[in-house]
């Protein structure tokens, strides 16, 4: 494995008392991964990141790179860069400079070092940009300069502190397919830290989803999507509805929690296979590409209806307190941590 943790914990000391961070976090990386770890502001995976980084000690626990404990390693001990999301450049210096810094303070000969910068000018799509500052470049630009300079120093692992967070939304999408195909052009390990959970399920082989402190799932993100094993990660990971309860017993006959995602719903009659459900339109959003149908059900909870805005989808006539039926394929419903239902639907 490329990255490994295993019990790691970190306590943070404050004047209102000790406050856990990260809580007993088992993970493992392996080589050639672009893996994601995501979650809201202080959910723990930026501490985790700087620990693997060297900037922070754990309190317990072991982090393991290549197999070797680097626990207690200052971080030029351990072979990782990092990329912040400031990008952290010298705006004294031209762009080759920044990029060479590390291998002149490593005493690398400048023949080489000029060969090195070129080569990752060029992975970074920046060829003969290096006689230029900082300053003459767009945001997008200097983050890949910032890339580049982590590269350049050849480490086994690249970690990335929400990069792509001060980028506008077209540039950062832009940005989502060049950085993952730098990670496959380059095929070292990127660990990669956001909140947003676009990005982790654009870029990402495998995601982990932190909440306070703990992994709540690990998994590619077409598991994290379609099988959310917490109530949590079903929430933040997308837009979805939560049946549990009574609600979960009128519409699908079923104790336990269940998600519906709100693409999986049609305003259609049923058919064989299917839930049905009545209810009131409460609200809706255009979103560009799609609009969003807030329905509240007769069963008690409001359930969200995307549909995308192809000119044929009929949501222009609706109105705020139209009645109308949503139906849904049974075995688009997902038991938290579970599976698919399966059985005879309960019409609600």
């Amino acid at each position: 494995m490329s990255v490994s943790l295993r019990g790691v914990r970190k306590v943070f000391r404050s004047a209102d008392g000790p406050v856990t961070a990260v809580d007993g976090v088992d993970l493992d990386v392996a080589d050639g991964e672009f893996f994601a770890m995501l979650g809201p502001s202080g959910s723990g995976k930026t501490t985790v990141l700087r620990m693997i980084a060297g900037f922070e000690q754990p309190t317990s626990g072991q982090i393991l790179l290549g197999g070797e404990d680097v626990s207690r390693l200052a971080p030029f001990q351990r072979d990782v860069n990092t990329v912040f999301q400031d990008y952290a450049l010298f705006p004294h210096f031209t762009v080759a400079e920044n990029i060479g810094y590390g291998l002149r303070v490593r005493k690398v000969p400048r023949a080489e070092r000029r060969v090195r910068v070129d080569r990752a000018l060029a992975t970074v799509r920046l060829a003969g940009f290096g006689d230029r500052r900082p300053s003459q470049l767009s945001g997008g630009q200097r983050q890949r300069v910032a890339l580049a300079r982590a590269l350049v120093n050849r480490p086994k692992v690249l970690l990335l502190d929400e990069p792509l967070g001060a980028l506008d939304l077209r540039l950062r999408e832009e940005m989502q397919v060049e950085l993952k195909g730098i990670q496959r052009e380059v095929g070292i390990t990127f660990l990669f830290v956001t909140h947003d959970q676009g990005e982790a399920l654009t870029m990402s082989d495998r995601i982990a989803v932190f909440d306070r402190g703990r992994i709540q799932q690990v998994g590619s993100p077409a598991e994290i999507y379609e099988r959310p094993g917490t109530e949590f990660v079903a929430g933040f990971v997308g837009t979805t509805t939560v049946l549990t309860g009574e609600v979960a017993r009128a519409l699908l006959g079923e104790d336990g929690t269940y998600v519906v995602r709100p693409e999986k719903i049609r305003l259609d009659e049923p058919g064989p296979g299917d839930v049905a459900a009545e209810g009131t339109v409460a609200e809706l959003v255009y979103a560009g590409a799609e609009t969003r149908l807030h329905v509240q059900l007769d069963a008690g909870v409001r359930m969200v209806v995307a549909r995308p805005n192809t000119g044929g989808a009929g949501l222009g006539d609706l109105r705020p307190g139209d009645r109308l039926r949503l139906v849904w394929p049974r075995q688009q419903v997902v038991r938290i941590g579970g599976t698919a239902l399966t059985g005879e639907p309960v019409r609600g």
